[in-house]
C-alpha cells in the first residue's frame, strides 16, 4: 500500500504515534503488529491500522447516527469523541458508563443501539457486555495488550494516546460522512486532540 492509498499521510499517522503499542502483546493481537523496538514496544502495522479504519467506517456507514452508540470509559478519548459526536450527530458516552442502559428499559437513560464503538475493550467492558446482551456488533479499538473477546471487528491502534484518538476519530467523522454522503464540513483535527 503507498502512501497516496492512506487516508491521511503517512506522517500524519506517526506523528500522532496511531502506531506505537504497548510492551505486553497479546496472542490475538500479534498478528497486527509490524515489529517490537529495541526499548520492548511493539510497532503496529500502519497498512493494517488504516485498512481496519476503511472497514469500521464502512461498516458504521450503513447505520443512521441515532443507530450508533460510541464509548470511552478512557480519559484521553474524550476530547476527541465528543468532538466525534457534534460532527456526525452519533450518541457517544464520555466517561464511565453505568451498565445497563441497553439492557434495562426501567432506566431514565435507557438507550437503544444497533452498533457500538468503544475505545478500549477493557475499560470498557461494563458497554461491551451490554452489546453482547442485546446482540449488537461492537467495534474496539484494540492496542497490542487486548484481547478480542466479544469484539466482532477490531481496529488495532493506539488506544491510550491523546494524539492517537483524536487522529482516529478526526479520520472516522470525515469517512463517515463522507460515506454517508453528508454535505461536506470544515473541521479540523486539532479540535479532536486536547492540547
Amino acid at each position: 500500500m503507498t502512501e497516496e492509498t492512506f487516508l491521511v499521510a503517512q506522517d500524519v499517522y506517526l506523528k500522532a504515534g496511531v502506531h506505537i503499542g504497548t510492551k505486553h502483546k497479546t496472542k490475538y493481537m500479534s498478528k497486527f503488529i509490524y515489529k517490537t523496538r529495541p526499548d520492548g514496544l511493539s510497532v503496529l502495522n500502519l497498512q493494517e491500522i488504516d485498512a481496519r479504519i476503511r472497514v469500521a467506517a464502512s461498516f458504521l456507514a450503513h447505520y443512521s447516527p441515532e443507530e450508533i452508540l460510541v464509548v470511552s470509559r478512557r480519559e484521553n478519548g474524550w476530547k476527541a469523541v465528543k468532538a466525534f459526536g457534534k460532527y456526525t450527530d452519533i450518541r457517544v458516552f464520555a466517561g464511565r458508563y453505568p451498565p445497563g442502559i441497553l439492557t434495562n428499559p426501567s432506566l431514565r437513560n435507557y438507550t437503544e443501539a444497533k452498533i457500538m464503538l468503544v475505545t478500549d475493550a477493557w475499560p470498557d467492558k461494563n458497554a461491551v457486555s451490554d452489546a453482547k446482551a442485546v446482540g449488537i456488533p461492537v467495534i474496539a479499538l484494540c492496542d497490542t495488550n487486548n484481547s478480542a473477546n466479544d469484539i466482532d471487528l477490531v481496529v488495532p491502534c493506539n488506544n491510550k494516546g491523546k494524539k492517537s484518538l483524536g487522529l482516529f476519530f478526526y479520520i472516522l467523522a470525515k469517512e463517515y460522512l463522507r460515506l454517508r454522503g453528508a454535505p461536506e464540513q470544515e473541521f479540523n483535527q486539532e479540535e479532536f486532540t486536547p492540547e
